[in-house]
């Protein structure tokens, strides 16, 4: 007596489970599209507790808003529609949509779910089974997949660019061989196993004072126990491969450049990988340096996966210091001032210190001065080219004889002709 008596006081009140999850809804043969005449199996897999109760858990199946007759755990059906099953005190399952067709071919797919880095499977069936001979498999319009007879088309590792309306095509032999067939197009829709990546940084009362980096995502409801592995990244070296941890200490900085990170989470056996945006970090010294301040880190803008990060350093500052000393009739700026009055704040604009280009101009201008003095001789030597091509004979004298004058004959360094003097004999 007293044994039952416990059992009826750990039996909740209000006869409902323990538990709130949605039943399983599962289909037997795992196709959505079958053909006239053709029976499948609904089978709804509900929570069902550890305890004894008073009366045997009851499954409600549901044909779009009709409740059916049956409460057995399995049926089969046959009529075309949306089905759903509920155990006592739990949610309404997920829909199967069951699809009956009086075509020659169809094309079949999973009525499942299909998440990204599992198996696709497609399976073209002819009516009553025959086979399908010169099969091809369509995908948005355009063929993917040649088969000489009946195959399914498999993608191994499925990506969501797989998403989309598949179709085939084939011939049969009834009795002779047919012309072209085409089943119906199908939705096939991949889900996303996790959501992309996003890298932040932990406030300093997480981090006690360290910056550190956080790998955050998120798994699809139905597959939240699928474990993930991260790994982080400093430009394009890895800082720390692959591991069970999303979180990731960043060293102090060595440089005064902002400084890059990302991250990427994929699963165990790397079929789907992910990577985040680029995070910016402040360098050593530099004015918004995490560790200085006790405000939450400011995140710089999110770059996309494919973009560059920044890259630049501080702007420098001057490291000339004025001197707040008193001298005795010292001058500022062209005015004469008392001892110990002289202005020590405020912009120096009488007296401006040289500026980049009057620096520039003053290293210059020696080698500019160097410059023309060539060019002058340049021109020297293009002159006597030009005196060589009109007389010979003068340029041979003058090249023999540097040192001597010729009284006659007088060249111009200046321009490129030739000024004959002639004078008289003493």
């Amino acid at each position: 007596m007293w044994t039952l008596a416990a059992l009826l006081l750990l039996v909740p009140c209000s006869g409902r489970a323990a538990t709130l999850e949605k039943p399983i809804l599962s289909l037997h043969p795992p196709w959505t599209t079958i053909f006239k005449g053709e029976r499948v199996m609904l089978r709804c897999d509900g929570y069902h507790p550890l305890l004894l109760e008073l009366r045997p858990i009851r499954t409600l199946w549901y044909l779009g808003h009709v409740l059916l007759p049956s409460h057995k755990k399995s049926i089969e059906v046959h009529t075309p529609g949306v089905y759903r099953c509920q155990t006592r005190g739990a949610p309404v399952s997920d829909p199967i949509h069951l699809s009956v067709s009086n075509d020659w071919l169809i094309l079949q797919v999973p009525y499942a779910a299909v998440f990204e880095g599992e198996p696709l499977v497609m399976r073209c069936r002819g009516w009553y089974d025959k086979v399908v001979y010169k099969l091809h498999y369509y995908h948005d319009g355009q063929a993917v997949r040649y088969f000489h007879s009946s195959t399914n088309y498999t993608v191994l590792q499925a990506r969501a660019s797989d998403s989309g309306h598949y179709q085939c095509s084939g011939t049969m032999r009834i009795p002779v061989e047919s012309a072209p067939m085409f089943s119906s197009k199908v939705a096939v829709t991949v889900q996303e196993l996790f959501q992309t990546p996003v890298l932040r940084t932990l406030s300093p009362l997480e981090a006690r004072g360290r910056v550190v980096l956080r790998c955050e995502t998120r798994l699809h409801p139905q597959k939240r126990d699928t474990p993930l592995q991260f790994a982080f990244y400093k430009y394009s070296r890895p800082v720390r491969r692959f591991d069970w941890v999303a979180e990731y200490t960043v060293p102090e900085p060595e440089t005064e450049e902002l400084e890059s990170y990302w991250c990427e989470a994929a699963t165990t056996t790397r079929s789907v990988r992910k990577r985040s945006p680029w995070l910016q970090l402040p360098g050593r010294g530099s004015a918004l340096d995490l560790a200085s301040t006790t405000a939450p880190a400011p995140q710089a803008a999110a770059l996309a996966p494919g973009d560059k990060p920044l890259s630049f350093r501080k702007t420098p500052v001057s490291r000339s210091v004025s001197s707040d000393t008193s001298v005795p009739n010292s001058t500022f700026a062209g005015l004469q001032f008392p001892a110990g009055h002289v202005p020590t704040a405020g912009p120096h604009v009488c007296a401006p210190l040289p500026t980049s280009v009057e620096q520039s101009r003053e290293a210059l201008q020696p080698k500019v001065d160097l410059l023309l003095r060539e060019m002058r001789l340049l021109k020297g030597l293009l002159s006597r080219v030009v005196l060589g091509l009109n007389d010979p004979q003068a340029l041979r004298e003058l090249t023999e004889t540097p040192e001597t004058p010729n009284p006659h004959v007088s060249v111009s360094p200046g321009t490129p002709e030739t000024t004959v003097m002639e004078g008289g004999v003493d």
